[in-house]
């Protein structure tokens, strides 16, 4: 069997585990993003804490994906939990770096003026230094992103969602007559769906960032 008939003949199947793995890596980018603009917000301003917050982040991105996954299924067990912290976790680094580096890029001058025009300290970082430190956030999700659907193929071990199943069922079985379709199959899946996803986010950020301020 050829490569596009082992498609065809499992499409339905292709597009259930297609539609597990997107739907893992975006709920994971919202939980990391949610969190990691929050670890943004809460150190730019003190050089250490920044530096301490990407510093953090940076060495759980050392931890090799199935080790992590490893460790965690004692704690947590099998399934969607384990896949869930540990994408999430390593979706952090690129949203809290870029989040600090945005938010100290924004002009003082203008966060003067926003101060003189009575604008309490969340106002000013909700309507001023947030939208200014957009582009960079944006841009942090997008690696994040990119990052999170190769890593979700690992989620397979822990007998997590998603298209990683595909590429451990064909490895574990290489000889036989479907395993390099399957293979392929998962791999082709995971790089269309980061495809897609970049796509949306190059939408989002015409829809989102004004064109003065689009790099």
């Amino acid at each position: 069997m050829n490569f596009w008939e082992y498609v065809s003949n499992r499409y339905a199947q292709l597009l259930a585990d297609s539609y597990q793995h997107a739907s893992a890596v975006f709920q994971c980018m919202v939980a990391a993003t949610v969190i990691g603009v929050l670890l943004g917000v809460v150190t730019y301003r003190t050089e250490w804490a920044g530096n301490l917050a990407t510093s953090t982040t940076s060495a759980i991105l050392t931890v090799p994906s199935l080790a992590l996954i490893g460790l965690l299924i004692p704690i947590v067990g099998l399934g969607v939990t384990p896949t869930v912290i540990a994408l999430t976790l390593y979706g952090l680094l690129p949203i809290v770096r870029n989040c600090i580096v945005g938010l100290r890029g924004v002009d003082p001058a203008l966060v003067d003026a926003a101060k003189g025009l009575g604008m309490s300290r969340v106002g000013r970082l909700l309507r001023v230094e947030l939208p200014l430190a957009w582009p960079p956030i944006l841009t942090g999700i997008r690696v994040a992103t990119q990052m999170l659907m190769g890593i979700a193929a690992i989620a397979a071990f822990a007998s997590g969602p998603g298209l990683g199943n595909l590429i451990f069922r064909g490895v574990a079985s290489l000889g036989s007559a479907n395993a390099l379709n399957q293979v392929l199959a998962g791999t082709l899946g995971i790089v269309i769906l980061a495809l897609l996803f970049d796509g949306a986010y190059v939408l989002i950020g015409r829809l989102t960032i004004p064109r003065g301020i689009r790099a």
